[in-house]
């Protein structure tokens, strides 16, 4: 007997009832709060899926690979680039979800769109744009206007709400973020991306940092090995367990009532031992990697293309630029895109010599 059309086999409405079985604090997809522009529903897919794979088609997602998390253009196979980290930060939420019966597949969609908006050679590269563009920039605001307004040859992704929302909230200030009063409105897995980001990026960063000869395990503060543990995996695991114990109300399996709407976060041992953690990193390898001379080049790559294409926004490709745009808007939209790589090869076009040799291992023909 043969099936009949793929609308009849029921998948995606077998999908949204499997959502029922999650926490009565979990986002469902079928109560979405929608998308910018209607759209039939996927006969197979819940609507959080849907943007997970649209997101992972973008150009802007496969350029990931070729841009700056910690390390400038690295030249060694192991370092963490945007796109590993960006697998990696989806990896830890979605364990985070599982774990508190909260809904994977949000988690997974916002976490790989997180990122999309940031520049070649990662945060000195949005700190140049943010000085330059008298509007101000922020990575997470241009992953929004990614998905929003770039991608998909400039008509965006129209993702739903939430993604979106998640995409937005996921960056942190400085210091103790846990302390700071959420938006009522976040939900729990943006909740969980926020998290999952920073235990992502401090412990690969950790192993880059060892790897670059820059530290080792033994010179990381004491509470912290102690608290944590001494390897890579031993920190992830300890930081992963202590959202989950701090978080279980958010399960909605906790014994007894849950008086307020729960929140994500963590234990105190564990949350104490992680901001001293990220003290650390700023202060030995953040701020110091800020003030090499790779830094400094990749300064005046970001400075010298952003200026360039300002002054000639006709040479810039659609979707960024079209006629009666503005072309300081085009010009960050162009440049943010931009992988290390190309940026570098691209300056060096524009003015030869300028990156001083401080990028070997880029092939600039």
């Amino acid at each position: 007997m043969e099936n009949g059309p793929v609308e009849d086999l029921q998948v995606r409405q077998r999908l949204e009832a499997l959502e029922e079985n999650l926490s009565p604090y979990a986002s469902r997809s079928n109560r979405s709060l929608g998308r910018e522009r209607a759209e039939p529903p996927s006969p197979l897919r819940t609507e959080y899926q849907r943007d997970r794979d649209r997101i992972i088609h973008t150009n802007a997602f496969r350029r990931l690979k070729h841009k700056t998390q910690v390390f400038l253009a690295p030249s060694g196979d192991h370092f963490v680039t945007r796109l590993t980290h960006t697998l990696e930060v989806a990896q830890i939420g979605r364990t985070i979800a599982r774990a508190l019966n909260l809904n994977e597949d949000l988690v997974e969609a916002m976490s790989y769109g997180h990122d999309l908006g940031h520049t070649p050679f990662g945060h000195l590269g949005e700190e140049t744009l943010d000085q330059v563009y008298s509007e101000g920039f922020t990575h997470s605001a241009q992953s929004l206007r990614i998905v929003e307004r770039l991608a998909g040859e400039g008509e965006g992704l129209n993702l739903t709400w939430e993604v979106r929302q998640g995409i937005i909230s996921h960056s942190k200030p400085q210091g103790d973020f846990l302390d700071i009063e959420l938006d009522e409105s976040l939900t729990l897995e943006a909740q969980i991306l926020r998290l999952a980001d920073s235990v992502a990026y401090l412990n690969h960063d950790i192993a880059d940092a060892i790897r670059a000869g820059m530290l080792k395990v033994e010179d990381l503060p004491e509470r912290v090995n102690r608290t944590l543990g001494t390897t890579h995996s031993q920190r992830i695991d300890s930081l992963v367990t202590a959202i989950v114990q701090a978080s279980w109300p958010a399960s909605g399996l906790a014994n007894g009532t849950v008086e307020e709407a729960p929140a994500i976060g963590m234990d105190p041992e564990a949350r104490e031992a992680m901001m001293e953690l990220r003290d650390y990193m700023f202060q030995h390898v953040y701020l110091p990697l800020g003030d090499t001379r790779q830094a400094e080049v990749g300064r005046e790559v970001v400075k010298l293309l952003y200026f360039y294409f300002v002054e000639n926004a006709e040479e810039i490709p659609p979707p960024y630029f079209s006629p009666g745009a503005d072309p300081s808007r085009a010009a960050v939209d162009y440049v943010a895109g931009m992988t290390d790589h190309y940026a570098i090869r691209q300056a060096e076009k524009l003015q030869p010599g300028v990156t001083k040799g401080a990028f070997n291992n880029v092939p600039l023909g």
